[in-house]
């Protein structure tokens, strides 16, 4: 694994919260190997957001903004479910 995805992977681990720890670190367990450059520039964007921002769109309780350039990685933690 390359050094950027190494970084990506220890910061998805070490967000501050618990859940968000749990939610982040199992998508980039599952996936970080598979994105795109693109992908790993949305996902970093992701990693700046604030925990309760990031989980309140995860749980539904608020809608991501619509021109989020990580809107599709988003849908995708959604969809698949990588913290249960």
């Amino acid at each position: 694994m390359d050094n950027r995805r190494k970084k990506i992977l220890f910061r998805s681990w070490h967000r501050g919260t618990k859940e968000m720890d749990i939610i982040l670190g199992n998508f980039a367990d599952k996936y970080i190997k598979d994105l795109s450059g693109a992908q790993l520039d949305a996902y970093e964007n992701l990693l700046e957001v604030p925990d309760l921002d990031v989980y309140n769109w995860i749980i539904g309780k608020e809608d991501a903004p619509a021109n989020a350039p990580y809107r599709d990685l988003l849908q995708q933690i959604i969809d698949n479910k990588v913290y249960e």
